[in-house]
């Protein structure tokens, strides 16, 4: 975190703000452009084989590929990753929502040259946008089929489950997609789902110790802030924050509202 810090002092000046935005607004330019017969949606697709041969454009052009459906479906898309994007950008800043979508798009791209016969898109870099928001807004709902609402961690759990089925049955360029999105995904989480695990484990523990010893009944979470815990509130949701030195929980009206616990010297 530290040497990210070190980096946005430095490179921060050049990140472009609402870039979800202007993402979109490509999209949605070239798919008047595909609608119209203007543009052959064939050349945008990552192709690394014709990215060798001199068509270097495909590096960045597939990140203005819309998504291959109707335009009902598009729209929601685009509004579903405008909205997702925004509010990522909000969490972590303009930096580093830049930087999530650059380094998603690295991967994307470098790991594409192990098979350079195979198209790509920005399908499963999109999918990583999805999970981030997911993990952050557990409890956001979407509706479903405009209709039917369901909070986004269930969307996000079903998505792992398609990312390990298509893993497991797909072909080598799926997979390798698959890693990218994941591997970018874990970057920037892998640090607080640790964090989360060596937490439950000690909880875990502790209530083995308490199963042993009846009549001792204390809260696993409390919040740091105002000191409310699962027993006293059951209707919040706590989380522990990656960026606080230790073990800090907050619940959740304060996981964003917080000065972050720095370690001391």
């Amino acid at each position: 975190m530290a040497l990210l810090s070190k980096i946005e002092r430095f490179l921060g000046r050049f990140a472009v703000p609402n870039l979800a935005y202007f993402l979109v607004a490509g999209q949605a330019a070239v798919y008047v452009a595909i609608l119209t017969g203007k543009l052959e949606p064939g050349v945008l697709f990552l192709v690394p084989r014709l990215v060798m041969a001199g068509q270097w454009w495909r590096i960045f052009a597939f990140l203005l590929m819309p998504p291959p459906s109707s335009i009902v479906f598009i729209a929601f898309a685009w509004w579903l990753f405008c909205l997702m994007g925004s509010a990522l950008e909000r969490f972590w800043g303009t930096f580093r929502f830049n930087l999530f979508v650059l380094l998603g798009s690295a991967l994307t791209v470098g790991l594409s040259f192990l098979t350079p016969d195979r198209p790509v898109s920005n399908a499963f870099l999109a999918g990583s946008v999805f999970l981030a928001f997911a993990h952050l807004n557990p409890d956001f709902e979407l509706a479903l089929f405009f209709i039917l609402p369901v909070k986004i961690k269930w969307l996000a759990l079903g998505t792992w489950f398609v990312y390990g089925y298509e893993f497991i049955m797909g072909g080598s360029s799926g997979r390798l997609q698959i890693v990218a999105a994941v591997g970018n995904y874990l970057i920037f989480f892998g640090r607080d789902i640790a964090s989360n695990t060596r937490y439950r484990r000690r909880q875990m523990l502790k209530a083995a110790k308490r199963d042993r010893a009846p009549g001792r009944d204390e809260p696993r979470h409390r919040c740091r802030i105002c000191g409310k815990t699962e027993l006293s509130n059951p209707e919040l949701d706590f989380r522990y924050c990656s960026k606080c030195a230790g073990d800090e929980c907050y619940c959740s009206d304060h996981i964003r509202n917080h000065e972050h616990v720095v370690a001391s010297p």
